[in-house]
């Protein structure tokens, strides 16, 4: 397989180099090499010695070892037009496991995921508010279940746990509800060590926006975008942003703070309110089951009732022209190649919401401005949980996995209410 020209690839640095004199190339190499393969699906050996400029041999015995330790295996022999028949390398699915789990203010999702990103099992535990008691003491139950259901070989493969959760998750506790004395535990609470303390797995956390924006980028939508704008649409709606097929953390591993940025009211004359009070569910799903209904029916693929659908068609009329402002102000410093839109809906009424942004989009003045393509994303609700999976997996095997800045606690970001990354 080629890769395009000057396209580098996904948390691959351009800059990153290969060579035989540098200090732990052996891995180095080994890296790429799992990097190459898991972005071809298969490849031969010949085919990735030409990619790295690496030599034949060097290859072959690097693959070799790879094979030996599980993570690689060969296919059946494939004859081409000319010369000796090739035999396509991939990466074995249980070659690796992680746990992903996503802590959200409206559920608790926990999920196994093989090397090559199939789910083996999901868990998901709804509350009507995160109360860390209750959220941590689901996790160790759930972690050891989800250990037990893999084989014992399989259970020595797993190489970690990857969290996903809001920065600030205590905040915003009349917005959902929530008791403010509960919610107030999680201010000095540090995610990582509660976990640490019943598993002896490495444990990665990471904002949760930016863990599905990070599933996006390595099994979605994101593969055919080297820069482009994430929307995750959740309790509340968060984001991330990728540079040249690189998750772009900020000075302040702020970037993609989404929720926060203002949007001027439909007459101009109110104070702006921020996205987050306008293109949020918490506003959806409330009124929803004000109606009467239950919540779930915006994962559910089937028609609304008339009263819910209203309900959704006003919610989406006011998010999307929120969402194409925002758009319009991002797209005015980057120039995205592509927007993704995505969230804990069904793809039906999130392809409505793209589709009305983009009209409200062309409505908008946007001369001296290029439109990105703008779409809807492909993981769906587990995008959190997913990428959060992916962590662990790219700590253990990326070629530079420190591209992942992540943060050992959540409250080393030192977020309040009015700078929170949702």
């Amino acid at each position: 397989m080629k890769f395009p020209k000057n396209k580098s690839n996904a948390f691959f640095k351009p800059d990153t180099a290969l060579g035989s004199n540098q200090i732990g190339v052996r891995q180095h190499n080994e890296r790429i090499i799992l990097h190459i393969i898991r972005r071809s699906g298969s490849i031969s050996k010949a085919e990735i010695a030409r990619i790295t400029n690496l030599s034949q041999q060097t290859v072959s015995v690097i693959i070799n070892r790879l094979i030996r330790t599980g993570l690689l295996i060969k296919l059946p022999k494939q004859r081409g037009k000319v010369g000796q028949p090739s035999v396509p390398i991939t990466l074995n699915p249980d070659g690796a496991f992680s746990i992903g789990i996503k802590i959200g203010r409206s559920s608790l999702d926990i999920l196994t995921m093989s090397l090559t990103g199939e789910v083996k099992k999901l868990t998901t535990n709804d509350y009507h508010f995160p109360d860390p008691d209750d959220v941590f003491e689901k996790i160790d139950k759930a972690v050891t279940v989800h250990q037990e259901a893999l084989s014992m070989e399989h259970r020595g493969r797993l190489v970690g746990i990857g969290v996903a959760a809001p920065y600030g998750i205590g905040g915003w506790e009349q917005e959902i509800g929530a008791p403010q004395k509960i919610m107030q535990k999680w201010d000095n609470l540090d995610i990582r060590s509660s976990i640490l303390r019943s598993t002896d797995l490495e444990v990665l956390v990471s904002n949760d926006a930016t863990a599905a924006c990070i599933a996006e980028l390595v099994f979605g939508q994101g593969r055919d975008f080297q820069t482009f704008l994430y929307f995750f649409i959740g309790t509340f709606i968060g984001g991330g942003v990728v540079i040249e097929d690189i998750l772009y953390p900020g000075t302040f591993q702020n970037a993609g703070a989404l929720g926060s940025m203002p949007i001027c009211s439909k007459d101009g004359r109110q104070r702006p309110k921020q996205l987050i009070q306008q293109a949020s569910l918490f506003h959806l799903e409330r009124t929803i089951k004000e109606a009467g209904f239950s919540p779930e029916l915006l994962r559910e693929e089937k028609e609304l009732p008339n009263i819910v659908n209203a309900i959704v068609t006003d919610w989406i009329s006011t998010a999307s022209r929120a969402l194409a402002f925002a758009m319009a102000s991002a797209i005015s410093i980057i120039d995205f190649e592509g927007i993704v839109i995505d969230g804990r809906m069904s793809p039906a009424l999130i392809k409505q919401l793209v589709d009305q942004t983009i009209r409200n989009l062309d409505e908008l003045n946007l001369e001296g401005l290029v439109t990105p393509k703008i779409i809807p994303g492909t993981i769906g609700p587990d995008a959190r949980a997913l990428g959060g999976a992916i962590l662990p997996l790219y700590s253990n095997f990326a070629p530079d996995p420190d591209i992942i800045l992540l943060t050992s606690s959540i409250q080393e970001m030192n977020y309040n209410k009015n700078n929170s990354i949702i």
